[in-house]
């Protein structure tokens, strides 16, 4: 499990492991056992939202697991609701509070807009001013690297003409059968990583035809095959589990894709998330 112990290295000299934890929808009373479990199995980069409302747990969990700070890796996201430059002040030192564990290695602002106008509303000028004090966090130290998460072209074309620091991270849904190829090359002309998160697609790529026969031919798993595609991408994928077992398969992705396999991969079209449509990631509303 190799991977576990590669980095990329942040616009800034930051260093930041190749592949996460994500903890979404883990609970605050069992978000310390997964993150333990996590690191003891070699994973150094847990990324939490303060909208998850778990960072008490994944502090409590890194704390205890007998690693020290300064090899962890640690992201929040800023509540996609705080658009106000005193809120989002107020609302990092709150996650600081929660997490204990002295700084925050990487803070994102979680959504472009609010949830419940996601891909609605005009918020530039929000955005400017919660990135603005996530800025002043990052030179006060609070936080050593700072990004965005859901961001399009124009929301980071925002940020990247009225801020100081640039983006350094931009977190969004990418998976095979939905792989955002402008963003992607946009991101990546600016030195901004893009982290994709639900890289197995919140579990529905389990059920894909075409991406099953394509894992079959590596000997690997639909999970396996679609972390190893997204970090071939240049990505870095956060797949979400409590499962110490899937923890460890997750890991497990020391193989190649071929570019032939890579290029079905990237056209593929699998968005239909049945149930989970209801969340805004996933409506694309």
């Amino acid at each position: 499990m190799t991977i576990l112990s590669e980095t990329y290295t942040l616009a800034g000299g930051v260093e930041i492991p190749k592949l996460g934890l994500g903890t979404w929808f883990i609970d605050d009373d069992k978000a310390a056992d997964a993150v333990r479990t996590a690191i003891e199995t070699g994973y150094r980069n847990i990324d939490t939202a303060q909208a998850y409302g778990n960072e008490r747990g994944v502090g409590e969990g890194i704390r205890a697991s007998g690693v020290a700070r300064e090899d962890l890796f640690v992201s929040t996201k800023l509540a996609a609701e705080i658009k106000d430059y005193d809120a989002a002040t107020a609302a990092i030192g709150n996650s600081l509070a929660k997490l204990d564990i002295g700084y925050i290695d990487l803070m994102l602002i979680h959504a472009p807009q609010p949830w419940d106008d996601f891909r609605g509303g005009d918020y530039d000028k929000g955005n400017r001013h919660a990135w603005h004090a996530l800025e002043d966090a990052h030179t006060a130290g609070k936080i050593r690297a700072i990004g965005v998460s859901n961001f399009l072209q124009s929301d980071l074309e925002n940020i990247l003409t009225h801020g100081t620091v640039a983006p350094q991270v931009n977190q969004v849904l990418l998976h095979a059968g939905n792989t955002p190829d402008e963003l992607l090359a946009f991101c990546q002309d600016r030195n901004i990583l893009v982290q994709a998160y639900s890289p197995i697609a919140h579990g529905t790529l389990l059920d894909s035809r075409h991406i099953k026969t394509i894992a079959e031919k590596y000997q690997v798993s639909v999970p396996q095959l679609c972390i190893r595609y997204t970090l071939q991408l240049g990505t870095q994928p956060l797949p979400k589990t409590a499962n110490p077992e899937h923890m460890r398969s997750n890991a497990d992705v020391d193989f190649e894709i071929s570019e032939a396999d890579m290029a079905t991969l990237r056209t593929l079209d699998e968005r239909d998330y049945g149930e989970h449509a209801a969340f805004p990631v996933y409506s694309g509303k």
